[in-house]
């Protein structure tokens, strides 16, 4: 498929001067003249210029900047040690309608990840998440999605603009293919108790930034469950990214949203990554774009520390059986011996399927040896009935 006809081709003039030995710069291939061979490449960074569903004109919007902004940075910061198989595809072209990008969007995110190339997508809004998601649609199988976010985009409101509501066309999409849902970063007081209600009732989990900051670790299994992940800037605290509106002062550290991308790029399953909702006109110190260029420059040098811990039936896995009186009457876990990263064995309900394994922390494992039931077994079991 000739992907170059979707795409607008960088100007070099604006990052000569960053192709510094040793930098990212260097050694990412981009689309000035030439179109990259993506086919070849292990990672895609995309660009799109597109903020109609933030109610912006799409001609006007400072928005428009974010992912130039954030190649400025990203593109001077050196190179991690080993290989460096990435290409830049330069800025989508927007469709004449905003349904037209969310489109355009799918069709690139399939393309990609059905050749094992994994987008990095520097959008405009939030809602940009719904094209993400839909490229899964060819995959004819359950994928989980995890989102970064100080709110959870699923209002009723009618005339909320499409970046505030994108969840709920998510959850609505037909087919429906959408597994698992995380939450992680939300703050109570921006959050309706209805929309909270209704992510209690589906069976998915939610997490407020002070459970974060408590301990940002627990979070790691959360990201591992990841077929996709998305990041809207309002998640970070307002002192280490200014560049969004309206301005929070509560939030994630800029140091824990690198630690939830160095966490999705380890993760063998996790095929998209997309950061949302950055505007360079309110990020005068040019903060904002080295917060996300640092994390983008972690998803990467996570994604090369990869361990290829799928299947379970290797010798590189320990498996435990704790026992229980109850239902469950046992339950298993599996510990890597190379990361020491921890999996839990969930049984479905239903004859005939067959058990799902998924990512648990230490204390999951502890919990069950004290003979309480993890609420992931709990949440797990209830999605897969």
């Amino acid at each position: 498929m000739n992907l170059s006809i979707f795409f607008e081709p960088l100007n070099e003039d604006i990052f000569a001067a960053l192709n510094k030995p040793r930098t990212l710069g260097a050694y990412i291939n981009r689309f000035v003249s030439k179109f990259p061979d993506w086919r070849a490449a292990d990672i895609a960074i995309i660009g799109i210029n597109e903020t109609r569903g933030a109610g912006n004109d799409e001609n006007t919007d400072p928005m428009l900047a974010a992912a130039r902004a954030v190649r400025k940075k990203l593109y001077t910061l050196n190179k991690g040690a080993g290989i460096c198989n990435i290409v830049d595809l330069g800025n989508l072209r927007p469709g004449i309608t905003l349904d037209d990008t969310y489109l355009r969007i799918k069709e690139i995110v399939e393309v990609l990840i059905s050749h094992g190339t994994i987008p990095i997508v520097i959008g405009g809004s939030h809602d940009l998440e719904y094209g993400q998601f839909m490229g899964y649609e060819h995959l004819e199988r359950v994928v989980n999605m995890v989102t970064v976010d100080s709110s959870v985009d699923m209002t009723e409101d009618t005339d909320a603009t499409p970046n505030k509501k994108q969840l709920r066309s998510i959850l609505m999409h037909e087919p429906n293919y959408l597994f698992s849902l995380g939450q992680i970063g939300y703050q109570s007081y921006l959050v309706e108790p209805e929309v909270m209600a209704t992510l209690e009732k589906m069976h998915f989990e939610a997490y407020r930034v002070g459970e974060v900051h408590r301990n940002v670790q627990e979070m790691e299994p959360v990201v591992r469950l990841a077929d996709l992940l998305t990041i809207d800037v309002a998640a970070i605290r307002y002192q280490d990214a200014p560049g969004y509106e309206p301005a929070n002062p509560f939030g994630l550290t800029g140091e824990e949203a690198c630690q939830l991308c160095w966490y999705a790029g380890l993760n063998d399953n996790l095929t998209s990554l997309g950061i949302y909702e950055y505007n360079p006109a309110l990020d005068k110190r040019e903060l904002t774009a080295m917060t996300v260029a640092t994390m983008i420059w972690y998803f990467i040098e996570g994604f090369y520390h990869r361990k290829n811990e799928i299947s379970f039936d290797s010798k590189q896995f320990t498996k435990y059986a704790v026992a229980f009186n109850d239902n469950p009457d046992r339950m298993v876990f599996y510990k890597s011996k190379q990361s020491e990263k921890w999996w839990l064995e969930v049984e479905s309900l239903s004859e005939g399927k067959s058990p799902r394994v998924v990512p648990c922390s230490y204390e999951d494992y502890l919990q069950a040896t004290k003979g309480e039931v993890p609420n992931r077994w709990i949440l797990t079991q209830a999605r897969i009935g």
